[in-house]
């Protein structure tokens, strides 16, 4: 009987110090993971229609590893707010409604009802600046970009467009960021190429990308609202040969009733980019590139007589 109330005694132990040992393991990969993630390298995952990532990040140069685990196209934009005091219910109650409601007058082509509602939009929106993100990323890709992050309270949102029409953020695709005043101790990769984006001379694009990691800067010149409201941006996207062009233009306007909405065009795939940053400002993103055919883009209307678009060939 002692005998085998020692050996349970033993087994007992043994299973609270296993345990005890992976749950500090565990914590200790944690606390390592988000130590390392706030010092400049973040990861952000997409299942369905949400941001899986941390709610509080340092200032300065952050590389975001974006991965689109989901069925659809998406993209991130940090949004930085005008005010630390915006909070959940400015954004679904008064924000959301104006572009919701705006866009189901534009797909029911009610275009001047679609005008007045947009014009509800909150007064604070004019006031947000723009810091980066990726470009739009297909399902089962990663979108690697870098930017310079000030500190304040962001809005990291997607609003590409559902199958019925309905903005990704209104299905729950935002969420609140906290930047802290406290720099990273990161810089940017050495980058391949320089890509230089205005109003008025659109792409300024120097060399030809080969096969192989391509990063590549982006100076955004000057940033100016175009006919949606928004800027400029950049887009990298394979293609098949044959692909129609005009296509992907009409696609990347979301003011068209189709334009950002599920499905995306046939014959793309969207490997990332640079989302829009305010003037003066830089971005950066990287690539593995394959051989094959190449659009560089903007989510802009009538991108093609603007300038920004940009076809090359990787051999």
């Amino acid at each position: 009987m002692k005998t085998n109330n020692l050996t349970s005694l033993i087994l007992l132990l043994s299973v609270l110090l296993f345990f005890n040992c992976k749950n500090e393991k565990e914590t200790e990969s944690i606390e390592d993971t988000t130590s390392h993630k706030n010092y400049g390298q973040v990861e952000v995952i997409t299942r369905a229609m949400e941001f899986q990532t941390l709610d509080t990040l340092r200032s300065g140069w952050t590389t975001f590893s974006y991965k689109n685990l989901s069925g659809e196209v998406h993209f991130f934009l940090m949004d930085k707010l005008p005010s630390d005091s915006i909070v959940k219910s400015d954004i679904t109650d008064h924000l959301m409604p104006a572009f919701d409601d705006g866009m189901k007058y534009l797909i029911e082509e009610k275009v001047d009802s679609a005008m007045a509602t947009f014009g509800t939009i909150p007064t604070w929106f004019n006031d947000v600046k723009r810091y980066g993100g990726s470009g739009l990323i297909s399902p089962g890709k990663t979108a690697v970009s870098t930017i310079n992050l000030v500190p304040g309270k962001y809005m990291m949102e997607c609003y590409v467009k559902a199958i019925n029409g309905e903005w990704h953020t209104s299905h729950g695709m935002w969420k609140f960021i906290t930047v802290v005043d406290e720099p990273t101790d990161y810089t940017p990769s050495k980058a391949t190429h320089t890509l230089s984006v205005s109003s008025t001379n659109g792409y300024e694009f120097d060399g030809k990308p080969t096969a192989g990691k391509t990063v590549f800067k982006v100076d955004f010149i000057d940033q100016v609202p175009h006919e949606h409201f928004s800027g400029h941006d950049v887009n990298l996207i394979k293609y098949k040969e044959g692909a129609d062009m005009d296509a992907l233009v009409h696609w990347l306007n979301w003011m068209n009733p189709d334009g950002l909405r599920t499905p995306a065009p046939d014959q793309f795939e969207f490997l990332g980019g640079m989302n829009n940053c305010e003037a003066g400002e830089t971005g950066y993103f990287e690539v593995v590139l394959e051989p094959g055919n190449y659009v560089l883009i903007s989510e802009t209307p009538k991108a093609n007589e603007k300038g920004m678009l940009k076809t090359f060939v990787v051999d």
